[in-house]
């Protein structure tokens, strides 16, 4: 009997995916169950297991997009499975048939641009440290004379032999739709940033006190994400604006905070969700960030995990970044960059101390969030930071971090 493989939904809008890698050769034979390919939707990248077990047929290439439902491979259930290892194929190669070299006549003269040159000429443009090619002959036949070489200027832009090869690859679907995503952002809304900066030294000194406990009790570190997304979920509350967003000609505000965070995975940008972050405690916040990042690393996660997010952290701190204005995540209206943690001259009760500063940012849909309202809830985030015990953590510590 033969099974016809047809392409999965992977997800609702979702019409049609992309094969990113075969993971089985065509005349294999597959088990039920067992992975043979990875698809690209515009989402994620999922892996597609085999239906029944038998010798596989191909029907699509790598790089093929492929509608939802289209068959992809046939799978002959009746085949019996091969005892031990089956021998490999021996591929047959094909040879090109040989183009005859058609041989240049004896009496074919050189023009300038093989770099013909009097001996003079090539003196001079030796000490010049200029290629002949990049000269023009005066000469007869084009030959490049004392003349040419010592007029002759070199260019900036002149190849100096070094590499100059390219390379072309097909972007993956996910990082078209990541790119078309982008620019839909920054055409479709009245996106502006705001910046501040923040204090680090109380957010040092608790971890330094608490991580090896916080660690060895929970199996966590406890990270600087705990404290931005419960700093984040505090200022949403405050200011509701920022937890909304556009709908046609309506706004659509959330009594809920579904937190999505910029992790960098092996197919590019992905943005998977901390649903009712309202809820978390640093725990919980620090185990779901891993759970998440692991996925989003080992390409297991799905798109209903990366779907919804009513606001995003991005943490560009990690790659080094020092300041940036991150783009809107659509149709959320604001976005959160966290930036690199650098020692900076600050004054204190008129004096000039050394702290650790964080320059945040905060990108934003002017549409439905005001400027008063932006910069308010970027000092929510900014006052919470400089002071967790008592804003994020009322004042009792090890309650908080639950030890």
């Amino acid at each position: 009997m033969i099974l016809e493989m047809k392409v999965p939904s992977p997800g609702e809008s979702i019409t049609e995916v992309e094969i990113a890698t075969w993971l089985v050769a065509d005349g294999d034979y597959v088990e039920k169950d067992q992975a043979i390919a990875e698809v690209d939707s515009d989402k994620a990248t999922l892996e597609l297991p085999a239906e029944a077990s038998g010798i596989i047929t191909l029907k699509a290439e790598e790089g093929d997009a492929v509608a939802v439902g289209e068959v992809v491979c046939l799978i002959d259930t009746s085949a019996a499975k091969p005892e031990g290892d089956a021998p490999a194929k021996e591929e047959k190669k094909i040879e090109a048939p040989k183009k005859e070299e058609s041989k240049a006549p004896a009496s074919e003269t050189k023009t300038y641009a093989t770099g013909t040159a009097s001996p003079a000429a090539k003196k001079i443009l030796a000490e010049k440290g200029m290629d002949a090619s990049s000269v023009s002959g005066s000469g007869k036949d084009g030959r490049i004379t004392k003349d040419d070489a010592v007029n002759a200027t070199p260019s900036m832009g002149t190849p100096t032999g070094g590499a100059r090869g390219t390379s072309r690859s097909k972007m993956s679907m996910l990082r078209r739709k990541v790119a078309e995503r982008l620019v839909e952002a920054k055409n479709t809304t009245a996106m502006l940033t705001t910046f501040n900066e923040v204090d680090m030294s109380p957010i040092f000194a608790l971890r330094n006190e608490y991580k090896d406990t916080f660690k060895n009790k929970h199996g966590v570190s406890l990270g600087f994400m705990s404290f931005f997304t419960l700093a984040v979920v505090r200022a949403l509350k405050m200011y509701p604006a920022v937890n909304s967003m556009i709908d046609g000609q309506e706004m659509v505000s959330y009594d809920f905070c579904d937190i999505s965070i910029a992790v960098s995975g092996p197919k590019g940008l992905m943005v998977p969700v901390m649903r009712n972050a309202e809820n978390l405690s640093f725990r919980g916040v620090e185990n779901e960030v891993k759970r998440l990042a692991i996925r989003a690393r080992d390409g297991q996660i799905t798109v209903d995990e990366m779907t919804g997010g009513t606001f995003t952290i991005s943490n560009g701190g990690v790659f080094g970044s020092m300041l940036s204005t991150p783009i809107i995540n659509p149709p959320q209206s604001g976005i959160l960059g966290m930036h690199n943690i650098v020692e900076r001259p600050v004054a204190v009760d008129g004096k000039v101390e050394i702290r650790p500063i964080m320059f945040v940012a905060l990108s934003y849909d002017h549409r439905i969030i005001d400027g008063k309202e932006s910069v308010g809830f970027l000092v929510a985030v900014k006052e919470a930071l400089e002071n967790p015990t008592e804003l994020l953590m009322n004042n009792d510590v090890k309650k908080a971090l639950e030890l």
